[in-house]
């Protein structure tokens, strides 16, 4: 079968080859983001319990945007020739592994043994998912050359079921059957999209391209959009460190509730996502609005998610979830477009079209996701850890707003 054929339907109507892609495509965001969100609930408090402080534990969040950051970069470069289907079913064989032998920690020596384990396990993992990620999406822009905001919209109602389901799941099988069941059980779920994939993904073949992420990173418009990428991954790497213990500690609240908490932030997320993709693909002039419009909403609630004490307004839970849906739907807003407009970008800049480029938009894209979501939950969980939760998030708010008023001025 020829790829390019079976895609150039008619765009009222789906061939079978989109159809299988879109599938292929939500099984990977879905079981991949509830293996990633199931850690939030429970990890931290577990970890502090094995004598790991606040900063370390927001290192651990992040070093798994670290790794992913490398490699995006280099495995965006070389898609062609690794080939885009063997990347993503390798990716999720070592990411379900992985997130299975994670589950087994608890049993390891407190201290430094568990944290050393920690970073190897959660680096290992990364890879895998890097490769996964970074492939998936060059491919969506592969199969949907002229739809990539709404498929990644539609695709975007998985990521946010998988952040819905992850955090009480987790917080669920973490009361009921302790700490290795949460982790085998996604792990294992995860691992059965590994078939799936082999089954209905088709081959793509591409020519290498001369280009290069630096040629890529010298186009200012590419830059700023980064920027403002990076502040939304910072945001949601932060809270995954640090929300958890600040619920617990200020308002309360089991390991089970702060699971159902974060689907104050995950379902508007899921939910408005196809709706902005449509939108983003039928009138791309308003995308530059929607980043602004989502980042200043952005910023403002993460000031009044703690809220910061320069309010003077006491923490409480309405408030909390109140800020977190305003949060969720505002990072839909923002995000959604970024990828298309990059593409475009690239475009309008000789960059041809064809595998080769979407593998370097998507390393880029994924690569500054992954360093907000190490700078989030790093520097996130040292100023938490210095100063308070209320103050860290003020730090998120101001970083979003610097990035919008920035692609404004463009």
């Amino acid at each position: 079968m020829d790829i390019d054929e079976d895609i150039e339907a008619p765009a009222t109507k789906m061939s079978r080859q989109q159809i299988l892609t879109l599938v292929a495509m939500a099984s990977i965001n879905f079981s991949s983001m509830i293996c990633y969100s199931i850690l939030g609930p429970f990890f931290p408090n577990e970890a502090k319990k094995k004598g790991v402080s606040q900063a370390m534990i927001g290192l651990i969040f992040g070093i798994y945007a670290l790794c992913t950051l490398v490699g995006s970069l280099i495995l965006g470069k070389y898609i062609v020739q690794i080939g885009a289907k063997f990347m993503i079913v390798a990716g999720l064989f070592v990411s379900s592994g992985s997130t299975v032998l994670f589950g087994f920690l608890d049993q390891v020596s407190d201290g430094t043994i568990f944290i050393m384990l920690c970073f190897i396990t959660r680096c290992v993992n990364a890879i895998g998912f890097s490769a996964a990620v970074t492939s998936s999406f060059a491919v969506s822009a592969k199969v949907f050359p002229d739809n990539i905001a709404t498929v990644l919209g539609f695709m975007e109602i998985f990521t946010g079921l998988g952040l819905i389901l992850g955090p009480p799941l987790g917080g669920w099988l973490y009361q009921s059957f302790g700490y290795e069941i949460p982790f085998v059980f996604t792990g294992f779920l995860l691992f059965a999209t590994v078939p799936l994939n082999l089954w209905i993904l088709p081959s793509f073949d591409a020519v290498p391209s001369q280009n290069s992420f630096l040629r890529l990173c010298t186009r200012i418009k590419i830059l700023l959009i980064c920027f403002v990428v990076f502040t939304l991954s910072s945001g949601i790497g932060f809270l995954d460190a640090t929300l958890s213990i600040f619920a617990i500690e200020k308002l309360n609240l089991s390991a089970g509730s702060v699971g159902l908490l974060m689907i104050g932030l995950s379902l508007p997320y899921g939910a408005a996502s196809p709706v902005f993709g449509v939108i983003s693909d039928k009138y791309p002039s308003v995308r530059k609005w929607m980043m602004v419009v989502g980042g200043m909403a952005t910023a403002v609630s993460f000031c009044f998610l703690g809220p910061l004490p320069v309010f003077h307004i006491r923490s409480q839970l309405w408030l909390t979830v109140l800020m977190l849906i305003v949060v969720g739907f505002s990072l839909c807003m923002t995000c959604i477009p970024t990828f298309a407009e990059m593409i475009a970008c690239a475009h309008e800049n000789g960059f041809e079209e064809g595998l080769s480029t979407l593998g370097l938009v998507s390393g880029l894209f994924s690569a500054v996701w992954s360093a907000g979501m190490f700078f989030g939950p790093t520097v996130g969980g040292y100023i938490t850890q210095a100063l308070n939760f209320e103050w860290s998030a003020g730090v998120q708010g101001a970083l979003a707003f610097l990035a919008v008023t920035k692609v404004q001025q463009d």
